[in-house]
């Protein structure tokens, strides 16, 4: 028989998989608490019991899904082969066809526009870059314990690459007749490669 944490961890996860899916159709701007807890079978009562206020909501919605993301993205890089390849391993964040892709770009974006008025999102979308840069800082170090990449700092290119995929999706998102994924993948990799030269 499930315990009591269990049932609420379980309903919790309930709470942010819709939350994330109604965030991602509508917007922050458009979705009421009430619109959540129809969608995920709750009364309005029954929500704030896990989730008190539509900002503690939608936060733990972005960083449960940029975790997700994240932990995605490493799972990806580990199964690269060297150094060069797992910089070059996130062309799936190029696939609009991949339900990641869906959710992920809309929530990313709306996070980005919470985060121009208030800290707490400015704070949420830093650690997230943070952890990216972390990751693929550590990619160029190893590689740079085999030789590669000589002269490159690491952090200053982890920084660099990461500016580059988050640039080329962002046109790639919004402008998809003029910067298809074929764009996407080839520029992303030609910048990734010309930053690693030095």
């Amino acid at each position: 028989m499930a315990t009591l944490s269990k049932i609420d961890d379980i309903r919790r996860k309930q709470i942010l998989q819709a939350a994330m899916l109604t965030l991602a159709k509508s917007g922050s701007a458009n979705v009421t608490m009430e619109d959540i807890a129809v969608a995920c079978g709750l009364s309005k009562g029954g929500l704030a019991h896990y989730y008190p206020s539509k900002s503690e909501l939608f936060m733990a919605v972005f960083v449960s899904f940029f975790d997700r993301i994240f932990e995605r993205s490493c799972t990806h890089l580990n199964e690269a082969g060297n150094p060069m390849e797992k910089l070059l391993s996130f062309e799936w964040l190029f696939d609009r066809d991949d339900p990641d892709c869906q959710l992920g770009y809309p929530l990313l974006f709306d996070c980005m526009a919470l985060a121009v008025h208030d800290e707490a999102y400015r704070d949420l979308l830093a650690d997230w870059f943070s952890k990216w840069v972390g990751m693929l800082q550590a990619v160029i170090e190893e590689g740079q314990t085999t030789g590669l990449f000589p002269g490159i700092v690491p952090e200053f290119a982890g920084r660099a690459i990461s500016a580059v995929y988050q640039g080329i999706a962002t046109r790639w998102y919004f402008a998809p007749d003029v910067h298809s994924t074929q764009w996407a993948i080839d520029a992303y990799r030609k910048a990734i490669r010309g930053i690693m030269a030095g």
